[in-house]
């Protein structure tokens, strides 16, 4: 889902994520996969806001640099 989410946000002419909601509907604690956190990280900055949410609401809040520690992002690359 959230691959689809990006492509849809870039192909409207927007570059930048600030805060993503994930819901699983599950009774354990959800995030998105490793392959949706790169993803994610391409588009958005260390502060950016991550909530992981079920049935009953928000239950834990991550900054994209908790989520994804050490990674590689847009500022890496030159020109």
């Amino acid at each position: 889902a959230e691959a689809s989410a990006i492509a849809t946000m870039v192909s409207a002419g927007e570059r930048s994520i600030d805060v993503v909601l994930t819901v699983c509907d599950t009774d354990d604690l959800a995030t998105s996969c490793g392959g949706c956190r790169q993803k994610i990280r391409e588009f958005a900055h260390p502060g950016t806001l991550i909530h992981a949410a079920g049935p009953d609401g928000i239950r834990k809040t991550y900054t994209m640099d908790e989520l994804l520690p050490d990674s590689f992002g847009p500022e890496q690359l030159s020109g």
